[in-house]
């Protein structure tokens, strides 16, 4: 219920806004402490999100077998689980952290249980929605060390919001009948594969011209802005070298290892800067 996968992906993203912001100089026990309570929130959000969306997910091939939807878990207990796990979450962030880092996880919570959960059964907007909850644990892991919402921690937010986009219009893709069976109006489903295709490579380009900025505004280095410019290209270019090659599905299977791929540079990159100064 916790999806173990959405909580390692978004703890390498707060690690990287942590590393990036310590300049090198790094506070273990806050980072620690930073990872558990973000992680516990994230965790009591997707709970939540379980519950909430149970009767989408038994209609869904990679969804069905969920605890909740085959009731091996009652209604009850795992409302438990998600408020045990969201307010020891905030207390751990509340007692080694600071403010902004409990408003942004509050945020964050409130976005993709409420705002996300309402928008995803009514809009092709609601990948956009959800974004915000997505990129604001980078945003949390910088603001944990910094203490302030800066320009650093903005940058951050537009990266990570601007890569999700290609990301999960690159699983709708390839997840195309799950979500048409169950009349979830994503962007493929709505508009078809070809527009969905076009924003995928506008938003690339967004993505690069949004990493270019922590180089403009001195948050990184040259090394950095370097591989970056690459990794971006790259991923534009196979996206353009498959497009006629392969069938949607696959194209879609193979932009979505790109961007995993492309997260994890820019997570990596940012995470050593200090170091290759």
């Amino acid at each position: 219920m916790t999806k173990p996968g959405i909580i390692y992906g978004n703890a390498i993203t707060v690690i990287a806004g942590f590393l990036l912001a310590s300049k090198g100089s790094v506070n273990f026990m806050l980072l620690f402490t930073t990872i558990i309570g973000i992680s516990l929130v994230i965790a009591s959000g997707c709970v939540v999100n379980n519950y909430l969306d149970r009767n989408i997910d038994k209609v869904m091939e990679r969804t069905k077998d969920r605890a909740l939807v085959r009731g091996t878990i009652s209604v009850f207990d795992a409302s438990v689980f998600a408020a045990v796990l969201g307010i020891f979450g905030i207390l751990l962030l509340g007692i080694f952290t600071n403010n902004l880092v409990i408003l942004i996880g509050v945020i964050a919570y409130i976005d993709y249980v409420v705002l996300y959960g309402i928008a995803k059964r009514r809009t092709v907007h609601s990948t956009f929605i959800g974004s915000i909850s997505g990129a604001a644990p980078i945003v949390a892991g910088y603001c944990a060390v910094t203490g302030k919402l800066d320009s650093g921690a903005i940058i951050l937010f537009l990266v990570l919001a601007l890569w999700q986009m290609p990301h999960f219009y690159a699983i709708a893709m390839f997840r195309y009948k799950d979500y048409k069976t169950a009349k979830l109006p994503v962007l493929p489903v709505k508009k078809g594969m070809r527009e969905t295709k076009i924003q995928i490579f506008v938003y690339i380009i967004a993505f690069i011209i949004a990493t270019i900025l922590l180089r403009i505004y001195g948050y990184t280095n040259n090394f950095y802005l370097i591989i970056m410019i690459i990794v971006g290209i790259t991923w534009f270019w196979f996206g353009i070298k498959d497009l006629k090659k392969l069938k949607d599905g696959a194209w879609a299977k193979k932009m979505f290892v790109y961007s995993l791929i492309a997260l994890l540079s820019f997570s990596f990159l940012i995470s050593i800067n200090s170091w290759t100064s």
